[in-house]
């Protein structure tokens, strides 16, 4: 049994109820959308925030039919932004497999995120669950400004670190907080236990980013060199701010006009990954990432010991001690 399996045991057969809700919210009697369905259905990753949702609502209470429309209702509008994403970022693969519009073009792809997105809707709506509608909504509008900031501070020469902070959180640490607060909204009445358990799922989602910003300077890969992606599309996440705020004035300002020059060459990646290594920026992201994991597990720390809440704290190390 690998450490996923073991995290999912209290969970599991609800995990696996959870795959027939979601293939039937996304049948149609279009050919062309179930045939995509069905590419999009065989190709899903390892379900984390599922995992997330159900793990959250046994912590709290027991699970339900409120509990997979909440699984279901994340489900359904994170596979819409991932496809989104896809068409945005003008990307061909996902997973290592061909994207939507890599196959069906971009209008396709377009119209299947629209697809997933209203049957998230539905899903919510038709379960008169509005309040998790109100919680995905909120992560949705938040992820767009997350993405939108991002887009802004693109035009910037560098970003500060409060930028940083109010754009991870928005972009990636409002969906994992919404599945944590979505279980807990389906299983328990208590809005203090609601808002725990939002608390808790933003802070691990800001952890999540930053342990993906950090791979960025890491060895990986047949050839054993960091890819360097952030330094080419010009981004200034953790490592990098703090390396550049631990530096001398002039070396700073050189590597800041290096990250912002047009030039993707394996020298200009090197110099910046030394630049980050020799100032620390590593060293002192990590500390970051290490004191969100203990702000998330001091919350839980609150629930009663038990097989479910292990599980949490196991999946909490999973995702921030994962290797990709």
């Amino acid at each position: 049994m690998d450490i996923l399996d073991s995290i999912k045991k209290p969970v599991d057969k609800e995990i696996n109820e959870f795959e027939k809700h979601f293939k039937e919210n996304v049948n149609s009697n279009v050919p062309l959308l179930d045939i995509i369905n069905n590419y999009i259905i065989r190709r899903k990753g390892k379900q984390i925030r599922p995992l997330f949702v159900f793990l959250s609502a046994k912590l709290v209470g027991e699970i339900n039919e409120s509990t997979y429309t909440a699984a279901t209702l994340i489900e359904l509008l994170h596979t819409s932004t991932l496809i989104h994403d896809d068409v945005v970022d003008e990307s061909y693969e996902r997973r290592n497999h061909f994207s939507i519009n890599a196959i069906w073009k971009s209008k396709i792809a377009v119209l299947v995120g629209d697809y997933f997105l209203s049957r998230g809707l539905l899903v919510s709506v038709t379960n008169k669950r509005y309040d998790l509608l109100e919680t995905v909504s909120v992560a949705v509008k938040e992820m767009i400004e997350g993405e939108l900031l991002q887009i802004q501070s693109s035009y910037k020469t560098v970003i500060n670190i409060d930028n940083y902070f109010n754009i991870i959180q928005k972009k990636t640490a409002s969906l994992i907080a919404a599945c944590t607060k979505c279980g807990a909204q389906s299983a328990s009445i208590d809005a203090t236990i609601h808002q725990k358990m939002l608390e808790f799922g933003t802070n691990v989602g800001i952890a999540f980013q930053i342990k993906d910003d950090l791979f960025d300077y890491q060895k990986k890969g047949i050839i054993g060199k960091p890819t360097g992606n952030d330094i080419k599309e010009k981004k200034f996440t953790l490592p990098l701010i703090l390396a550049l705020e631990n530096s001398q004035n002039s070396k700073r300002k050189h590597i800041i006009r290096l990250v912002n020059h047009n030039d993707n060459s394996s020298a200009k990646i090197s110099e910046v990954i030394d630049f980050v290594v020799a100032n620390k920026g590593l060293e002192l992201a990590q500390k970051y990432l290490i004191e969100y994991k203990t702000k998330a597990l001091d919350l839980l720390s609150q629930f009663n010991d038990n097989e479910v809440k292990e599980s949490l704290i196991n999946l909490v190390d999973y995702v921030i001690s994962r290797n990709k």
